[in-house]
């Protein structure tokens, strides 16, 4: 299957480059092989995953990678990740499809380690590409050890996310791995406003900030003792729901990360 680096070389490099349009190549590319890629798709939450996911699946196989030790705090985690669970779990029922989920443990301080001397940088400053670094280094690892035939991430369907840094980071990293990025900017063709309308449709929480502390803090009218009290209310309702949820694959054994208990 083709790396994104062999439609890159035809583009002009001297332009933006449209990532969305490189993955319109990349998936005519798999019809015109008739092939239907693995692909391993890192995401932050559940709303991240809608369109992309409901777009994917008519051309690949898809498991979502949730890795993100940058949420704080843990119970939002949580909150986030049974939601997503749940968000899955509907999706493949209504549509028939068979998308996976790989859980990791949470362990905050892999991040925190990270950005140590980072608290000050603004949101989508260098903290956050250090943050996407982290967490695409290891969906690059799963998925060259787990024999995927591309890893990629749905954080670009946010506004709120630079797209392009996005893509040069996983293009990096598919160098360091020797596997494939999947070129991406799901916001592209209206996907921002339809994720909305599919969060709607399976009753999707949305959260109001990101993921970490640093950023969360410096957001006005955002009462993080609220959100955190509502998260745990959450978890507490809804972990025996979601604890034995057949979709979940528990077998993840990296060195860095370990299956949630």
């Amino acid at each position: 299957m083709k790396n994104v680096n062999e439609i890159l070389k035809w583009m002009n490099q001297n332009q933006k480059i449209n990532y969305d349009r490189l993955l319109q190549k990349l998936i005519k590319s798999w019809e015109e092989q008739n092939v239907r890629p693995k692909i391993l798709m890192h995401a932050c939450c559940a709303p991240c995953t809608t369109y992309p996911l409901e777009y994917l699946c008519q051309y690949a196989d898809i498991t979502i990678y949730y890795y993100n030790n940058n949420i704080q705090p843990r119970n939002e985690w949580e909150r986030r990740r049974i939601v997503l669970r749940n968000f899955i779990k509907d999706f493949n029922e209504k549509t028939g499809n068979d998308v996976q989920i790989i859980e990791t443990k949470y362990q905050p301080n892999t991040y925190l380690k990270e950005v140590k001397n980072l608290h000050n940088e603004p949101e989508g400053g260098l903290r956050c590409n250090v943050c996407y670094n982290l967490r695409l280094t290891a969906a690059a690892l799963y998925a060259k050890e787990h024999n995927f035939d591309y890893f990629g991430t749905s954080l670009t369907i946010s506004p709120h996310k630079n797209s392009q840094t996005l893509n040069q980071i996983g293009i990096e990293i598919q160098h360091l791995y020797q596997t494939k990025w999947l070129p991406s900017d799901f916001k592209k063709n209206d996907g921002f406003h339809r994720s909305i309308e599919i969060c709607e449709e399976y009753n999707v929480y949305r959260q109001k900030y990101c993921g970490c502390l640093f950023a969360a803090k410096k957001m006005e009218m955002l009462d993080l003792k609220q959100i955190s009290r509502e998260a745990d209310e959450f978890v507490k309702l809804n972990h025996d729901r979601y604890s034995n949820f057949d979709l979940v694959k528990f077998n993840f054994q990296h060195k860095e990360a370990s299956t949630v208990d």
